[in-house]
């Protein structure tokens, strides 16, 4: 059976999640990723209102959509986070409060707690989220970083979020992060390390997306192949580099969509992603859960491109062999 085609509704929250639902099924997708801001999944309501789940399931079920994972990106943004100003634009204003920065980890901690009760009334198995860091700024490392530094930036992942991912257990959930650029894992080796400070504990896996690997220089594919027990949720995403020798791959304080930025996000099989052997990769690991499209491309009208990008992904999808192509040949 062929992986479920979803797409991930956080670029599209300014629409109700009925008429993106609607949108969704005329565009060929199977279902939908709905993430936890506009009106596509709050969880205070899921959690108060007896029949905010049941509506929510009816709602899709009317445009035969499915949902398989929910996403909260942004909360879980800050729960690691130095807290500053640009927060207040991403959280709910119940997160936010009044700004206190240490109040804000606290209640974004709680809320990711909540989260994790919300999907299991929801009845769907996989968070996938991002976790933050309170090392991000210290990339680069001068003035000098002493090891000690980043060291205590991984003890205390570890320490705000085990106790997140206690209720994900109790409540038989999975968080599935989406490993990037501001997160305490954005690469392969940050990743190892992430994994070590939690103690592998099968709670925490990855939300594999390739947009955020290729324009480090990391073959996506490769990731797959290092981490193929954690493989709990992939997202379809492209990017392109695009040096010419006077930009940065740094991208410069450009914003995405700027023509002089060294690299931005194309819509699916627009750019420097190799999904034909991401594909591959997956069927290897015995992946079958969705393929969930996440649309970003500056350049392009949103609802082409979702629609392009479902017919990309329906195109390029194929089962794995269970037999050797040469098989049926004595040896």
């Amino acid at each position: 059976m062929a992986r479920p085609v979803t797409l991930v509704t956080g670029q599209w929250a300014d629409l109700p999640l009925e008429t993106l639902a609607a949108k969704c099924k005329a565009f060929g997708y199977d279902g939908l990723e709905l993430a936890c801001w506009g009106d596509h999944f709050e969880v205070k309501k899921a959690l108060t209102q007896s029949d905010y789940c049941t509506k929510k399931r009816e709602t899709l079920k009317k445009h035969g959509m499915q949902v398989f994972s929910i996403s909260n990106h942004l909360v879980g943004q800050a729960v690691l986070d130095k807290i500053d100003s640009r927060h207040k634009g991403i959280l709910p204003p119940y997160v936010w409060g009044d700004g206190d920065p240490d109040g804000v980890n606290k209640r974004a901690a709680e809320e990711m707690k909540d989260t994790a009760r919300a999907a299991k009334k929801l009845g769907v198995k996989i968070v996938n989220g991002f976790t933050g860091s309170s090392i991000w700024h210290l990339l680069y490392s001068f003035p000098p970083v002493p090891p000690s530094t980043i060291e205590e930036g991984f003890k205390l992942f570890a320490e705000r979020w085990n106790p997140i991912l206690d209720v994900f257990a109790e409540c038989g959930i999975k968080f599935a992060m989406e490993v990037h650029p501001t997160e305490i894992m954005f690469d392969i080796v940050t990743t190892e390390r992430a994994l070590k400070a939690i103690n592998y504990r099968k709670e925490f896996g990855f939300n594999f997306d390739p947009s955020h690997l290729i324009w480090q220089g990391i073959d996506p594919a490769e990731f797959i192949r290092a981490f193929p027990d954690r493989i709990y949720h992939v997202h379809m995403k492209d990017a392109l580099v695009k040096l010419n020798g006077r930009n940065s791959i740094l991208a410069s304080h450009l914003n995405f969509g700027d023509a002089r930025r060294g690299w931005d996000f194309r819509s699916l099989g627009r750019g420097g992603v190799n999904f034909e052997e991401i594909i591959r990769a997956l069927n290897d690991i015995g992946y079958d859960g969705p393929l969930s499209v996440e649309w970003e491309d500056s350049g392009m009208e949103r609802e082409h491109g979702a629609k392009e990008a479902c017919a990309f992904v329906r195109k390029l999808e194929f089962p794995g062999n269970k037999a050797a192509f040469d098989a049926s040949f004595e040896r």
